[in-house]
């Protein structure tokens, strides 16, 4: 089994894999690894489901490519993803609990809202206010949640986001607006003071 080369589009690495060449699948697994399992980690905030569901749908992934469904030419990340989403919502629904999505290594909600941090004292004070907003973001509607973390974290488009959760682009950035509108609301009602400018 020769390694295909790494520069190839999506689209070849699939039509390779389908044609029997398993190297295929490992070279676009490889690719995007990190990205589909860091946004199903965000969701679930739990390593070992996340490698469970990362798992599932890798396995629907190669159902589907071997049954010869997959049909979204040049959009092999934002398919995946898509399937990693419902895999997580069908999770949700089993466990009949709403998805916790709060702030994560990495994704620092401080810097979209643009909080002063200019030395040990504000960072101190930063640091309360850190536990106090991952408090206020479980009280956003998960939609809202659910981009906030695909825009910031996971640092995709807006029309990405938008095919994955099958809405229009207008909808996720809708959420969007509405998602940081609520949190700074919400962080003027509990006193959290937010810089001007």
């Amino acid at each position: 089994m020769k390694l295909l080369n790494k520069k190839k589009s999506d689209q070849e690495l699939i039509h390779a894999y389908i044609g029997g060449d398993e190297s295929g699948l490992e070279v676009l697994l490889d690719r995007y690894k990190s990205k589909i399992y860091t946004s199903i980690y965000l969701q679930v905030k739990d390593e070992h489901l996340a490698e469970d569901i990362f798992q599932e749908t890798f396995i629907k992934v190669i159902n589907t490519l071997k049954a010869g469904r997959y049909n979204d030419e040049g959009k092999f990340l934002p398919w995946v993803m898509r399937i990693a989403h419902n895999m997580v919502i069908d999770h949700f629904r089993r466990e009949k609990r709403a998805p916790s999505v709060v702030n994560a290594d990495g994704f620092d909600i401080f810097e979209v809202l643009q909080f002063a941090d200019d030395n040990a004292e504000s960072r101190m004070v930063k640091n309360q206010r850190d536990i106090d907003l991952r408090k206020i973001i479980q009280l956003l509607p998960d939609d809202q949640k659910e981009v906030l973390i695909m825009r910031h974290f996971c640092e995709m488009s807006f029309k990405e986001i938008a095919d994955i959760t099958e809405v229009s682009i207008n909808t996720a950035l809708g959420r969007m607006r509405y998602a940081l509108s609520n949190l700074r609301r919400m962080i003027e009602e509990h006193n959290m003071i937010l810089q001007t400018g």
